[in-house]
């Protein structure tokens, strides 16, 4: 007997190997990703070294609070320069916004102002220009969420920016998200109409499901096909089943004449979705440089992760000047000479002993210095900005600030081609 049912359950197997391995699979799928935690990566190290380096140099960036109750308001504020090494591949900034990163809809954002302007469409940002931008933020689901300030370009998507963790505490069924509209009433826009939003989708999602059900049970998909590969196209859909689309058709057309004008009656007041873009934002007006720079070559030390870059430097101001910082994609390489306090800053973005000169002397009114910048540190691998060892154009961007005994800070765009070093040298 033992045989017997050992036999037939291994004559069972064999028949339906195919679909117990499905089965398998799906239960095995199934249980990988019940098991699954929470996804926690910066998507921002997806994007290539040369298009985060060279488009966009965020700086002066400033998160108001990093721990906020639900409802509470909290602010992202900086400086945005747009390069003007902004690669030939991309479309310019001609039209683009400033929006924040996140997982999600953690936070509403209630306003962004760039130049002074409130920006709440796309605009137009000029490349080798400056501008002050602020956002302003609602905490809105509880987490540990990282948020990031990013300047999204038409055809060139999203570029993200640094980007910091933000505590949010408190009860998700606690936000509320009042606006004001132009009768003057004030409604919460998180739950207003609710309830005709679900009705109309489980509506038509009914709909949907009763036309697809419909056609399935009417000899389905391959029996169709066959009828059509045996030359009976025209009989595939029979007078019958052309009656029911052309009521289903006029049904759906009625339906939505009836109740738009419904909707159209009991709310008069309406204005259209604004699709302008913003023109003419001013960007910072800031004083003429009194350095003089000029690129002379340089390396990328792959195994070390070190760029080396060699410059001609002349002050022409009235004032020594040292360069206390380089700014790359988001990263700062800080002179530990110049800063000598600890900076509030992503700490996965900054480098505080990164920086360091050939001469570190300051350089003087009226004079000129061969400089060698080494920017070193492991962040160079860690947020994968050694891959311009890669590109095809193997260049780098960033931007050099000068400062003076007197506290004032001058900032110095750079750029050029670098030549990798794979070899310890």
């Amino acid at each position: 007997m033992k045989t017997t049912i050992v036999a037939r359950l291994a004559r069972f197997a064999t028949r339906h190997a195919g679909r117990i391995w499905a089965l398998g699979l799906a239960a095995g799928l199934a249980l990988t990703m019940a098991s699954a935690g929470p996804a926690d990566a910066h998507g921002e190290k997806s994007q290539a070294a040369f298009l985060r380096m060279r488009t966009l140099g965020w700086y002066d960036l400033k998160w108001s609070k990093t721990t906020v109750s639900v409802n509470e308001e909290y602010e992202i504020t900086g400086k945005l320069h747009i390069m003007s090494a902004w690669p030939a591949t991309l479309r310019p900034p001609e039209r683009c916004f400033v929006n924040v990163g996140q997982p999600g809809a953690m936070a509403n954002r209630i306003g962004v102002w760039v130049g002074g302007q409130f920006t709440p469409r796309s605009m137009e940002l000029k490349v080798g220009k400056t501008y002050d931008f602020r956002m302003l933020l609602r905490a809105r689901r509880p987490g540990h969420w990282h948020t990031h300030v990013q300047l999204s370009v038409e055809t060139a998507g999203p570029i993200p920016g640094p980007g910091q963790y933000i505590d949010i505490k408190g009860n998700f069924a606690d936000f509320t998200d009042p606006v004001k509209l132009l009768n003057g009433t004030t409604i919460n826009l998180e739950t207003y109409g609710i309830n005709s939003i679900y009705m109309w989708h489980f509506f038509w999602m009914a709909v949907a499901a009763a036309w697809i059900w419909y056609w399935f049970t009417r000899r389905g998909l391959l029996g169709r096909f066959m009828w059509v590969a045996s030359g009976k196209e025209e009989e595939v859909i029979t007078p019958q089943e052309r009656m029911v689309g052309a009521i289903t058709l006029g049904a759906v057309l009625l339906i939505v004449i009836i109740c738009y004008s419904i909707a159209a009656s009991s709310y008069p007041n309406t204005i259209p979705l604004q699709a302008g873009d913003f023109r003419n934002i001013q960007p910072i007006d800031e004083p003429a440089s009194p350095v003089q720079i000029k690129f002379l070559g340089g390396n990328y030390k792959v195994p070390g992760r070190e760029l080396v870059a060699n410059f001609k430097i002349t002050n022409t101001g009235k004032e020594a000047l040292r360069v206390g910082e380089f700014i790359t994609a988001g990263l700062r390489f800080l002179n530990p000479d110049v800063y000598t306090t600890k900076v509030d800053y992503p700490d996965y973005l900054l480098a505080e002993r990164g920086l360091s000169l050939s001469d570190p002397a300051p350089i003087q009114p009226g004079e000129t210095k061969d400089i060698t910048l080494t920017i070193q540190d492991a962040r160079w691998d860690t947020e994968r900005l050694s891959g311009l060892a890669y590109d095809v154009d193997s260049s780098f961007a960033g931007m050099l600030f000068f400062y003076s005994a007197s506290g004032e800070r001058f900032m110095v765009e750079v750029s050029g081609s670098v030549i990798p070093t794979f070899l310890p040298v």
